[in-house]
């Protein structure tokens, strides 16, 4: 078990031995779930029609209106891509869900912390190597959302994976190009501000806009699109007031003419 696993987020990783690795993993579950501050709701298979809770924000463009059960939710791009994922973990946990974070070594706790995770509920695997498919499996027998970076080569081990989610009622969140994935967001067009006298915080950058837009199933073949602050003040998922934060269903060159 790495450093910093009592009280900021448990970390696995750094074992070789494939064996050794996967049954950290296992034991990271069961750690988690005895610090758990009562009995976890057992997920049902195939409970898909349940629907884990976001920002209001992206409640508006996911189908649900929120993160359902079962489904696999492609977070694709590279602009924000980390602080959407971030956002997306945020309301689900503070209420109670668990999440994990795999292949992210680079992951901030300390940004974790600010878009709203409940790092108590936060385990980090950050170094999976070649076992990735069967840590991220182990991963989705114990928690609520799992959040997976790198690359899945073998569309015969993404079916696996989602199928593991759809039979143990957890969210699957890959970090890049996912084919077959329920639904995928991607943040466009991301704008910093912060910098420059006329912004009152001289020096520092403050809030980044970006149009957040979703493709995929239970969606028109436009997809849907809404303008965002990630992060807004104090790290947290906004609305961008200047622009137009309500989904529809219309390509994002629609709505910039509009």
């Amino acid at each position: 078990m790495g450093e910093g696993a009592a009280a900021t987020g448990s970390v696995v990783g750094g074992e070789t031995d494939t064996a050794h690795r996967l049954a950290t993993a296992r034991g990271l579950l069961r750690r988690l779930e005895d610090r758990a501050a009562g009995p976890r709701p057992a997920a049902e298979p195939g409970a898909d029609g349940r629907v884990l809770p976001v920002g209001a924000p992206l409640a508006t463009l996911l189908p649900g209106g929120g993160l359902r059960r079962g489904t696999t939710v492609a977070v694709a791009g590279t602009v924000g891509a980390t602080s959407l994922v971030l956002a997306l973990l945020a309301e689900a946990s503070a209420g109670g869900a668990w999440a994990g974070v795999i292949g992210r070594p680079d992951l901030g706790l300390v940004a974790a912390a600010e878009a709203g995770v409940a790092l108590e509920r936060l385990a980090l695997v950050p170094y999976p190597g070649a076992d990735l498919v069967a840590v991220t499996a182990a991963l989705l027998d114990g928690l609520d959302l799992v959040v997976v970076a790198g690359r899945v080569l073998h569309g015969s081990d993404r079916a696996r994976l989602a199928a593991r989610a759809r039979q143990r009622g957890a969210v699957l969140l890959p970090l890049g190009a996912w084919p077959g994935a329920d639904v995928e967001l991607t943040c466009e067009q991301g704008r910093w501000r912060g910098v420059g006298a006329g912004s009152g915080d001289v020096g520092r950058l403050r809030t980044r806009r970006v149009c957040v837009r979703l493709r995929g199933r239970g969606v028109a073949p436009a997809g849907r699109s809404a303008r965002l602050l990630l992060p807004g003040v104090a790290g947290r998922l906004a609305v961008d007031v200047e622009g137009d934060a309500t989904a529809v269903d219309r390509p994002i060159a629609d709505r910039e003419a509009g």
